[in-house]
This record gives structure tokens, C-alpha cells and sequence, in this order.
């Protein structure tokens, strides 16, 4: 069993609503998961109450029933949820990293100029993109096809793809994340500031 302690009390209610909302999520019945984990109906019910303690035999089975893991099931709540972007003015962009992995970034960026078709302005370089349209009209060249996305539509490419994001009928504003690989292909352009 897990030995608790006064600060233990928040993890098991946590650990209990994780177990049932992970199981609600996949739409299984108390009796489903159950099986899955091979424990009985009543102590699974138990468990997510609060009735039964919580034995780590258990929540192994319980985690793999679930698919994933015992670390992800019993993490506690970050104190740092809330991030503050840096700002580049110069470029117009804000740029947020993404904690749980490093490797990715959010930015969002304000453009006012067209997409450029020269191919000194179009880039390729390992990883994938995805952007979203928070306002106005976007055009992403991508290869020599043309997309045209509208507020509230999204894009998602492999960057290998030469490609170029620009305005279409005035400003527009994205939000996009990009992975490791399609962060360091846009460092040394004028799309991202260098990475800190």
C-alpha cells in the first residue's frame, strides 16, 4: 500500500479523479475497466471513491488498463502552468516554449506581407509545422501548390515541403508550433528570433 502523509491526501484524490476520468474518457463502464484490469467491479468502485487504499499493485495494473503509464497516473500538478511569452517587436512575433517538451515552440506572429513564390524566399528544412489562423487570411505555399486558410482553420505540413506563409488581403495573425527540427530551420531567418 502507499503510505500517506497530510500532503499524500491531495495526490490520492487526484490519483482517484485521474483513474476515473481516463476511464470516462474511453467510454468504459466501471465493469469494462475492471476486466481490463482483472481487480473486481466493487474494488474498482472502491478505489475511485476513496473506500479502498490505494496498493501499488494496483495502480500498476490500473495505469497499463488505462495505457499509460504509473509516472503519468501518480504526477502531480505543476506549479508552473502559467508562461509568459517573449517578445520579439521587431519581427511582430511572440514565442512560447513548450514545457512538457522542449522541442517545440508556440509563436504567434502578425503578417502584413504576401507569401513569397521566389525560391531564395521559400524554405525546406527537416520537421513539421502547424499553424492556425487566429485572424484575417493566410496563403502557405507549400511545393508549388497554394492554400488559402481562413480564420479558424488550421494547417499541418512536413517542412521538407519548400514552403512560404504570408497575408492575403491584409493583415493576418497565426499561431503556430513548431517540433525541434522545424524550430532550427527558421533560427536563422527572419520568421523566428534564435532560440534563448
Amino acid at each position: 500500500m502507499l503510505p500517506m502523509t497530510q500532503d499524500d491526501g491531495d495526490l490520492d484524490g487526484l490519483v482517484r479523479k485521474r483513474i476515473r476520468a481516463l476511464r470516462v474518457a474511453q467510454g468504459w463502464s466501471l465493469e469494462e475497466l475492471a476486466a481490463r484490469a482483472r481487480l473486481s467491479q466493487s474494488t474498482l468502485s472502491r478505489i475511485e471513491n476513496g473506500h479502498r487504499r490505494l496498493a501499488l499493485d494496483q495502480l500498476v495494473t490500473l495505469a497499463r488498463a488505462l495505457d499509460t503509464s504509473l509516472d503519468q497516473l501518480v504526477e502531480t500538478a505543476a506549479d508552473d502552468v502559467v508562461s509568459s511569452p517573449m517578445t520579439d517587436a521587431a519581427h511582430g512575433l511572440m514565442r512560447w516554449p513548450v514545457k512538457y517538451d522542449p522541442g517545440m515552440t508556440v509563436l504567434r506572429r502578425r503578417m502584413t506581407e504576401p507569401a513569397s513564390d521566389h525560391p531564395g524566399r521559400m524554405r525546406a528544412h527537416p520537421g513539421r509545422e502547424w499553424l492556425v489562423v487566429l485572424s484575417g487570411t493566410a496563403t502557405l505555399l507549400l511545393g508549388n501548390r497554394r492554400f488559402r486558410v481562413e480564420t479558424h482553420q488550421s494547417a499541418e505540413f512536413p517542412t521538407m515541403l519548400p514552403h512560404s506563409i504570408g497575408a492575403e488581403g491584409g493583415p493576418c495573425e497565426i499561431l503556430g508550433i513548431f517540433d525541434r527540427d522545424a524550430r532550427r530551420g527558421h533560427q536563422t531567418g527572419e520568421t523566428e528570433p534564435p532560440a534563448r
